[in-house]
């Protein structure tokens, strides 16, 4: 009899871990400002905002709606906050779809909201200092690769480039 049931409770684990993960995923959703426009998860994606203008496209983790009908996206990191803020990427990320917000809606969010997996979160101003350390990524980003790797053996060997990269030691 007990051989019997082995096989019922491996079922009843799975499904109670693909309860728990699905009430981890929507646990961020109920919070924030505003109303849920939108949520990103696996399965069931949230929408994809466009800028043919600036050439850009990408799917926040979530959308909410202010009361003033402005959209501030969300984007959730599953790893702990780190001390010193968000780090560069995760900044530039963020003002990329709030940029990507204004050009869908015709309007500027006031701010963008990092959410962090140990539940501390930054909202970073969608503000003239935001807009050009965006252009000046996005500028970066254009110019022609001028030589300045620093190869090392560490770097290099976890870089998922490094099969096309003419400067790789791996």
């Amino acid at each position: 009899m007990s051989g019997d049931l082995l096989p019922l409770l491996a079922v009843l684990l799975v499904l109670a871990g693909l309860a728990l993960l699905v009430w981890i995923l929507l646990r961020g959703s109920t919070r924030g400002p505003g109303r849920l426009r939108s949520v990103d998860l696996p399965g069931q994606p949230g929408p994809v905002l466009r800028s043919e203008r600036w050439r850009l496209a990408g799917r926040p983790d979530e959308l909410r709606e202010l009361e003033d009908g402005r959209w501030v996206p969300i984007e959730w990191k599953s790893r702990r906050a780190p001390r010193g803020g968000p780090p560069r990427s995760h900044r530039i990320q963020l003002w990329a779809y709030c940029l990507l917000v204004e050009e869908t809606t015709g309007r500027a969010p006031p701010f963008g909201r990092l959410r962090y997996g140990d539940g501390v979160e930054f909202d970073l101003p969608w503000d003239r200092a935001a807009r050009a350390e965006l252009a000046r990524v996005r500028e970066e980003v254009a110019l022609r690769y001028d030589g300045r790797a620093t190869p090392s053996p560490a770097r290099c060997g976890k870089c998922r480039f490094r099969s096309g990269c003419d400067v790789s030691l791996a």
